[in-house]
């Protein structure tokens, strides 16, 4: 394993919560980080850009998914709809994915 998955897979386990990932009655739940969103972004004090996600990939993969556009995660009671999934490589190795989703109803 290298410092990037170990890094995430720390930053991850250590700040994220338990989010649902799903598409077509298949879903996973996993552990996700989502960083705060930057001062740039913040207008009224509320966050008005996209919603973004880190994962690990071991989590997908075990449940055989591979995130896509469309797909749904759910946050607590909000559900957002996937836009793109960003694969994150360590070397040549699949580490992790960044979600980035829109809603938030």
């Amino acid at each position: 394993m290298g410092w990037i998955t170990t890094s995430r897979r720390r930053q991850i386990s250590t700040k994220g919560r338990q989010m649902v990932l799903g598409s077509n009655g298949t879903s996973v739940t996993l552990k996700a980080y989502s960083p705060p969103p930057q001062a740039a972004q913040l207008q009224d004090g509320v966050a008005k850009a996209a919603f973004v996600v880190e994962i690990m990939a071991d989590e997908v993969n075990a449940k055989g998914l591979t995130p896509a556009a469309d797909m749904e995660i759910t946050d607590g009671p909000k559900f957002y709809t996937l836009t793109d999934a960003v694969p994150i490589y360590d070397g040549a190795t699949l580490c992790g994915w960044r979600l980035i989703a829109a809603g938030g109803q």
